[in-house]
């Protein structure tokens, strides 16, 4: 065994920069295979800690043709108490808040910005929460709040929160009831801070729907029944009127599992942040894709030492060494080399976890937090390599042992298809990486530099909730420096969402209609460069009208058939809600994800319910200093009030922000195609290595009957080219399709160019052009002589 161990042993010293690419590829591969099962377990274990997750469903309402995440309050009340299988129900309003807030410390007041959420009390009779402080038989009461551990920290460090107060900039003063644990980052929830909604907040409002409702049932299996019995229960003509029919009205209920909610993208109204399936599953094949690729380099590494070995190893069997004991050692081998590289795997990981690479994934990295699947891919580890050592150590003793002292096994027609084989398999599997990496970058491009129907360039954006009272006296002061050309409102950040506000159940010319309205100051279109089609811009004097004026899009013309200086109705049918003044191109005001809908900028008259400007656009003149331009805009805001923590920002993030989780996708898949085309290309290495050392007596007698170096090259060069240009030819189409499907989540997509195949072509193979021409190019310029003297 000594022998075969030393052979081993100056094999690995002759082909060490082969052995050590092997070593580094399979390594490579385990770190991405267990990178992105954490991040497919983080995604799919979404809410699953909650107790009887499997119970717990969303409400949705199917009201004229369209699912909506939201419903109004009298008609979740009376659904929760339809049934005896619904356990328990809760409502939360329809979007989160950040909220200012201060605390007194010894006499001094600190100040903080934090997310809230407002929820009835049975809430917490819904999902699990674990509390450290009070308990979930505390009623969450007007005027009481409930706080995750890390905030009670920050306000009040390592004291009892319980009985503490905070004083809300609008609610005044709030006491704490109860602190419970941080809620893990997978979870649709938050730590929020959670008020309780007030008991008669809307309570006979049916037009107003504005609430989330989720439920808990005592059985997953009676979920579908829930609608049905409602139906027999609920009397809707008592409140939509005697000619209300459930069958005529489209009126449906349908409830999502909390474990779904995630995927679900058909729902309006909806502010969980989404993923598709169909992603999860290309990172799971990704996964799987680049595991099998380093596989095939390590079989391919090892049956390239095979002609090498097999003298040896049958030499030793003359002198009596037993098969088995030859087979388990040279497995043991396969295995050793496999579990070291799952260690340099976890090496890897350490240090793509201390990185900004980090950040492309939403989970911690350490083996401590991921105990199950370091340990579930040590196992892999331990198949790969058994998988991996099988073949050679069957192939290298199935020969009769005189046979094998004799000949040469290197070239076999059988082992040379087998090569190939795998090796196509891994060409393949780069190419298809490499067309995905780059549609996804190319979409991405697009998303964030198409023309989005304005000027969104020098264009700052800033949160102005606190200085509502003050935007004329704002105003004037930042318009008072020079490199300010124009400051203009609204109520929401324009392209920050997939949604916004949506008026349903208005009238236009006796048909009910939905549209989205955005609220703005007078002169935001003006500011924004958004042009009018027809008609008019808005003007200061529409903020003295009664109800306030429109401009919609040309996809609400086109739908609803509108015209200028027409009104639109309320939903209670009394008066007029607003005169169309406009028409203006279909800017993206929302983001790729969704088609341009109906929409219309508003601006509020005298009489309404809203007209709060949240965020001040900020257009800056060409050829100012950023951050001189930033500094003033803080300092000016400041002005108005010290304390609060105002949030300034570039326009350009907004939209970073709106795309990160497709960017941080896209990197991901990027950085894994690079892994692939690494490991590809080590195969390909150790496939060349084995070839010219195979057919190293060939080469010298090429040499010796006068053929050049040049072409020897080539002649080897056109063998792997074949095998490229196969490979591409099933490869593009597999890719073609799995792009397709991932652009069906985008309304708008980058076009399916074609130079991006002939690019991924063209790349993997002058990478594979280089490599065979790097190892040929030394065997070609040996001693021919010498190379035939050795055989």
């Amino acid at each position: 065994m000594k022998a075969i161990l030393r052979n081993l042993v100056s094999v690995i010293r002759r082909f060490k920069l082969a052995a050590a690419l092997n070593v580094l590829g399979l390594s490579f591969a385990f770190a991405a295979f267990m990178v992105i099962m954490i991040q497919l377990n983080y995604d799919y274990g979404f809410d699953r800690f909650h107790k009887d997750y499997d119970k717990i469903f969303r409400v949705e309402l199917n009201w004229g043709n369209n699912w909506q995440a939201i419903l109004p309050r009298p008609f979740a009340e009376r659904f929760i108490e339809s049934s005896p299988h619904i356990v328990a129900g809760a409502l939360t309003n329809s979007w989160e808040s950040e909220i200012f807030l201060h605390v007194e410390n010894d006499g001094a007041r600190n100040y903080y910005r934090e997310k809230s959420l407002v929820v009835t009390p049975e809430f917490f009779n819904v999902f699990s929460f674990d509390f450290v402080e009070g308990s979930v038989d505390v009623q969450l009461a007007p005027g009481s709040i409930f706080i995750p551990l890390s905030l009670s920290r920050k306000l009040f460090g390592n004291e009892p929160a319980v009985g503490k107060h905070i004083v809300h900039s609008s609610w005044g003063n709030q006491t704490v009831r109860a602190v419970y644990s941080d809620l893990p980052d997978n979870t649709i929830l938050n730590n929020y801070i959670y008020f309780s909604m007030n008991p008669r907040e809307n309570l006979q409002s049916w037009g107003n729907s504005s609430y989330n409702v989720y439920i808990r049932v005592n059985q997953a299996s009676n979920a579908p029944l829930l609608f049905d019995n409602f139906k027999r229960t609920f009397d809707a003509q008592s409140v939509w009127g005697q000619h209300f029919t459930w069958e005529e009205s489209s009126t449906e209920l349908r409830l999502t599992p909390l474990s779904d909610i995630r995927y679900v993208t058909n729902v309006q109204w909806d502010e969980v942040p989404k993923t598709s399936k169909q992603t999860l599953s290309i990172l799971l094949a990704i996964a799987i894709v680049i595991v099998v690729i380093a596989g095939i380099n390590f079989t391919n590494f090892n049956t390239s030492l095979m002609p090498m070995r097999v003298k040896s190893i049958n030499t030793q069997r003359v002198f009596g060494a037993q098969q088995n004991i030859i087979r388990l050692l040279i497995i043991s081998e396969a295995v050793f080399f496999s579990l070291l590289s799952y260690f340099v795997a976890i090496c890897f990981i350490l240090l793509f976890n201390s990185t900004s690479l980090a950040g492309l994934v939403d989970v911690d990295l350490s083996p401590s937090e991921n105990a199950l699947i370091f340990g579930g891919t040590a196992l892999v580890a331990l198949f790969v390599g058994f998988l991996v050592g099988v073949y050679p150590a069957l192939y290298m003793t199935s020969f009769e042992p005189v046979l094998a002292l004799k000949g040469s096994f290197g070239l076999s027609p059988k082992g040379k298809n087998l090569r190939n084989t795998l090796l196509g398999i891994q060409f393949a599997a780069s190419f298809a990486l490499i067309i995905g990496s780059l549609f996804m970058f190319l979409q991405n491009n697009f998303m964030q530099n198409s023309f989005l129907g304005y000027d969104k360039e020098a264009l700052i954006v800033a949160d102005i909730e606190r200085i509502q009272s003050n935007l004329d006296p704002f105003t004037n002061q930042l318009k008072s420096y020079s490199w300010i050309e124009d400051v203009t409102f609204g109520e929401s950040l324009l392209s920050s969402s997939d949604k916004y506000m949506e008026w349903g159940g208005r009238h236009y010319k006796g048909e009910r209609i939905n549209f989205q309205s955005l609220p703005v100051h007078y002169n935001f279109l003006q500011v924004m460069g958004i042009e009018i089609t027809e008609g008019r811009n808005f003007r200061q004097e529409d903020t003295n009208t009664q109800r306030g004026v429109f401009i919609f899009n040309e996809a609400a013309r086109s739908k609803y058939n509108m015209e200028i200086n027409t009104t639109v109705i309320d939903w209670n049918g009394n008066d007029a809600n607003g005169e169309i003044v406009g028409f203006m191109p279909d800017v993206k005001f929302a983001s790729f994800r969704t088609a341009v809908e109906p929409m219309a900028f508003y601006v509020w008259g005298t009489e309404n319910w809203g007209d709060r400007m949240q965020h001040a656009y900020i257009r800056l003149a060409a050829g100012i200093n950023i951050r001189t331009a930033m500094s003033h805009i803080h300092s000016t805001l400041a002005e108005f009030d010290a304390n609060y923590m105002f949030e300034v920002r570039f326009f350009d993030e907004v939209l970073q922000r709106l795309y990160e989780k497709e960017t941080a996708l896209s990197a991901l898949i990027t950085l894994f195609s690079l892994l692939a085309i690494f490991i590809s290309i080590v195969g390909v290495f150790g496939l060349v290595v084995f070839d010219s050392e195979c057919r190293r007596k060939e080469i010298g007698i090429r040499k010796v009957l006068g053929a050049s170096t040049l072409g020897i090259i080539i002649m080897f060069n056109k063998a792997y080219f074949k095998i490229l240009a196969v490979c591409f030819v099933f490869a593009a189409p597999f890719a073609w399709y799995a792009v397709a499907r991932w652009l069906e989540n985008f309304a708008y997509k980058t076009p399916m160019y074609w130079w991006v195949y002939l690019l991924a072509f063209a790349a993997v193979g002058v990478i594979t052009v280089c490599t065979v021409t790097f190892q040929n190019w030394r065997v070609a310029n040996d001693d021919p002589v010498k190379s035939i003297k050795s055989e």
